[in-house]
């Protein structure tokens, strides 16, 4: 039987991480988060104090640090880092080590292994429909306006400045299309669906239709 996969990628605050946990929710399917694996690797980066830069450390580190993603839970060597890894410092690293081509090897091998293990699921990335999984049965892409993404992720962060939180929203956006290793892009087949003024019911209802 083959896995059911529907592929959710975009840049940050399009609302990937709660849109896809609705789809989920509706369709009874796992929910996977590829962003908090590859926090969880910065994280444990930052907590070893290896630079982010060191290819080859990262690299090594990546593949051998057990590494569990579980909802919204992030589990990291035994220790739970569901809230550090949100925190400025792995935010700052995480860019740098998600752009090391081995680091994105061994969490891709991890996330096709984590939708055979359990048969399918929703997964939510940057590349996920046009490099983990280009065959899934439904691939989105996510966005909305730049104003609408840096209101969404300032209002997640209580007393976050709103023009500082854009600024990193461009950091990112242009970090994550031009690295060379599976840039951001739309993936091809993938429909865009753009949440500016959708609610999250309204997003799932949009990709729910789609599967029929």
């Amino acid at each position: 039987m083959v896995p059911r996969v529907i592929a959710i990628d975009g840049p940050a605050g399009s609302g990937k991480s709660t849109v896809s946990r609705a789809v989920a929710e509706r369709l009874g399917l796992e929910y996977l988060d590829t962003g908090a694996m590859y926090r969880g690797v910065a994280f444990a980066v930052l907590e070893r104090g290896i630079d982010p830069g060191d290819t080859n450390a990262v690299a090594e580190l990546a593949r051998l640090i057990p590494l569990e993603v579980t909802g919204s839970v992030c589990v990291v060597d035994g220790v739970d880092a569901t809230v550090a890894i949100r925190g400025p410092q792995v935010t700052v690293a995480v860019s740098t080590v998600a752009a090391n081509p081995e680091v994105r090897a061994e969490m891709v091998t991890r996330q096709r292994a984590w939708v055979i293990e359990r048969g399918g699921g929703v997964v939510e990335g940057r590349d996920i429909g046009s490099v983990v999984f280009p065959d899934a049965e439904l691939k989105i892409y996510l966005t909305a306006s730049p104003e609408v993404r840096a209101d969404r992720r300032a209002s997640e962060t209580q007393g976050a400045d709103t023009g500082a939180v854009a600024a990193d929203i461009r950091r990112r956006d242009d970090a994550d299309s031009t690295r060379e290793a599976s840039p951001l892009v739309e993936a091809a087949g993938a429909v865009v669906v753009d949440t500016s003024g959708l609610t999250v019911d309204q997003a799932a209802d949009v990709i729910e239709e789609m599967l029929g």
